[in-house]
């Protein structure tokens, strides 16, 4: 009897190491991802991407591919030790809310002392990899991004409705970090440009988002704008008025010859006319789906308005022509960040002429009237060129100008000559 009892005993230890290790398993493949925020990451580190390919053709030609890994890599792992820590922090109060009642921490399928531990490995890790792979203005930013949404948003969530605000300069500091690992400096006009973007998108998205959710950021004890705004006219007024913000930006990078003046046509009046449309319809009707247009407005609008300003680029396109001229450049079998992003932009301007009616005029596609006189194979006229004079600005315009004028002068001429044959 006492040997089989110690079989038993032996038998149950190793179910129980078995299913231990399998729990273990388990919370690596299905937890960490959701611990670690993984979606608002892989926001993060977009951002974080787009500051740096944005600081133009000369930074990607000067910068190697481990440095835009490492400033990549190293922004995942602060915002993943950043959130962490804040689920550990609000655990309980993610326990009082549906949206948030099955994360790892609340049902117990990861330990406070697991999710410490996380967070002290991916923040650390984090910290080192932007310390020894960039510079350390970028490394500052991201540890002290870490501080500010694990320490002070996050002591601000259940207090006081400014901690939107705070959450508002998180979200901005990702493209900062991006645009000095890349050699630039945090008070370049680019940088300055980058950041007031996100810093504003996120006010329409996240007061959208609140407004989804505000019984249930209630019921969480959360100081949120929704919570304390029943009737939506503060959570309204407040989507528009940062809207409104966030669509003068194009005409403000536009006026500073940041950007051509064709970003403030697609993203100043198209892309940010949409969604003010859109925060209109919220305004005239509170209900749940129209928040939720909002938010999904938001969703798409963000890349969107990253990849018009990288088309737009001012110092892309006055770079470019530069760089690609280099001769210690060889852009047929050169494989580097800027030859591989110049390959991918002149794919996407491709396809825009396509559908530009100012470059069909430079590519003599279409030809201009000159109304000389009623002989269409004498009035009409084509501009040398292979840039939209709109995309390209003040000095492409001199140039098309230029051209339209000196076809103008040769014709005529040619019909006084033609007129003094027949006379």
């Amino acid at each position: 009897m006492a040997a089989s009892d110690d079989a038993a005993k032996i038998t149950n230890t190793k179910t129980t190491i078995i299913d231990a290790q399998q729990s273990n398993n388990n919370i690596q493949i299905s937890h960490l991802a959701e611990l670690s925020k993984a979606r608002l990451s892989a926001l993060v580190v977009s951002t974080t991407a787009f500051g740096f390919i944005a600081a133009g053709p000369t930074a990607l030609a000067f910068t190697s591919l481990p440095t835009f890994a490492a400033a990549s890599i190293g922004t995942a792992l602060c915002a993943s030790s950043a959130a962490t820590f804040n689920q550990v922090i609000e655990v309980e109060r993610d326990r009082q809310m549906k949206r948030t009642g099955n994360r790892p921490l609340v049902t117990g399928v990861v330990t406070k002392e697991m999710a410490i531990g996380l967070g002290c490995l991916t923040g650390t890790s984090g910290g080192l990899m932007l310390g020894l792979g960039t510079d350390p203005i970028t490394t500052m930013l991201g540890l002290g991004n870490i501080g500010l949404y694990a320490g002070l948003y996050t002591y601000l969530k259940p207090r006081s409705e400014i901690n939107t605000w705070v959450g508002a300069v998180v979200g901005a500091i990702p493209p900062v970090m991006g645009w000095t690992a890349a050699g630039g400096s945090p008070f370049d006009a680019e940088a300055i440009l980058l950041g007031s973007t996100l810093f504003l998108w996120q006010f329409p998205h996240f007061f959208a988002l609140n407004w989804m959710y505000r019984t249930d950021y209630k019921r969480g004890g959360f100081a949120m704008v929704a919570v304390n705004d029943p009737i939506g006219d503060r959570t309204a007024s407040l989507i528009k008025r940062y809207g409104l913000y966030l669509a003068s930006l194009p005409f403000i990078s536009t006026a500073l010859e940041v950007t051509s003046p064709m970003f403030a046509v697609d993203a100043g009046i198209l892309l940010n006319g949409y969604a003010l449309y859109v925060a209109s319809n919220f305004d005239k009707e509170r209900s749940n789906a129209n928040a939720r247009k909002v938010f999904l407005t938001s969703l798409w609008y963000l890349p969107c308005a990253m990849m018009l300003f990288l088309l737009h680029s001012r110092r892309w396109h006055e770079e470019e022509k530069k760089l690609m001229n280099d001769d210690a450049i060889d852009v047929d079998n050169d494989e580097s960040i800027l030859v591989s992003m110049q390959r991918l932009m002149d794919r996407i301007q491709a396809k825009g002429r396509e559908l530009c009616m100012h470059e069909k005029i430079v590519r003599k596609e279409i030809q201009i009237w000159l109304g000389l006189n009623t002989d269409e194979s004498s009035t009409k006229t084509s501009i040398d060129g292979s840039k939209c004079p709109v995309s390209l600005g003040k000095e492409a315009i001199e140039t098309v100008n230029t051209s339209i004028t000196n076809e103008a002068d040769e014709l005529m001429k040619k019909e006084s000559s033609q007129k003094e044959t027949q006379s």
